[in-house]
């Protein structure tokens, strides 16, 4: 599932290729992407002039200028969706569920393989009041050291728990939970109201580092993940712990181990994370 990196790199992508250009038509090939119904989906961004791109948390979003005032596109890309624009390969035509068509000829796209991401337009008071926009947490690499710390202050879930959860924090999944939770040394199983605040001030630098890292490496590309021009991630191969329960750790040389947490695998160090 793309997170806080992947939809970033995204967002970096897209940005320089598509401000000032204006949707001129868009063709909804697959309804179950435009959740409020393709006909008023497509109706809400047709003559919409592109201002910005951004990210909040693991969603895309495109402000819009269009005819009766601003929008918002809200790309939630969940586990394998993607957007590309001016790029057309077999994947791309294969798995496009929506077409943006461009009024200069060209044209971007919303692909998605499994079909559980979806793309919806939104006045900004409507995308304020959307119950999964509203409640999102702060994000991550905005948040200060003392800011951070003081989320779990109270909290009996595992740290992995509350790093996961988009309302406590917006934009980490499981792969960066993982690594960051490694390079701190701490156990994914520990109670997150139980840290040492020394320890979460740890926990904070490394996520920065780790998330820093990623986006530098355009994101992490293990199946599906694709950036804004098809580009695979190479975040993947600085995996330290990540979908490596079993093999020896980078750093001691034991046995790594995998399990569950909050219903997600999860692999650690017992000798590296102590607690």
């Amino acid at each position: 599932m793309p997170e806080l990196p992947e939809v970033e790199t995204i967002a970096q992508g897209l940005k320089p290729v598509l401000l000032g250009r204006v949707i001129n038509t868009v063709r909804v090939l697959d309804s179950i992407s435009t959740p409020q119904g393709a006909a008023l989906f497509a109706r809400r961004l047709a003559k919409a002039t592109i201002r910005n791109v951004g990210r909040r948390g693991k969603l895309l979003m495109l402000d819009l200028d269009g005819p009766k005032g601003p929008l918002v596109l809200a790309v939630h890309l969940r586990m394998t969706g993607g957007l590309t624009a001016d790029l057309d390969s077999d994947e791309v035509r294969r798995f496009c569920r929506v077409r943006f068509e461009l009024t200069d000829g060209g044209f971007f796209v919303f692909t998605d393989i499994r079909r559980f991401g979806s793309c919806q337009a939104f006045s900004p008071s409507e995308m304020a009041s959307w119950p999964f926009f509203a409640n999102l947490g702060p994000e991550p690499l905005e948040l200060d050291a003392e800011a951070f710390t003081a989320l779990f202050q109270g909290r009996g879930a595992a740290i992995k728990a509350a790093l996961l959860d988009q309302t406590c924090l917006a934009g980490v999944g499981n792969i960066y939970a993982d690594e960051s939770l490694f390079r701190a040394g701490i156990r994914p199983q520990a109670k997150a109201g139980s840290l040492a605040p020394a320890r979460l001030r740890g926990l904070h630098r490394h996520l920065q580092e780790v998330l820093r890292q990623a986006i530098q490496e355009n994101g992490s590309s293990i199946r599906d993940y694709r950036d804004a021009g098809g580009n695979a991630g190479a975040f993947q191969n600085s995996f330290r712990v990540y979908g490596r329960a079993g093999e020896a750790c980078v750093c001691c040389g034991g046995k790594l181990r995998g399990t569950k947490v909050a219903g997600r695998s999860t692999t650690y160090c017992p000798k590296c994370q102590k607690g």
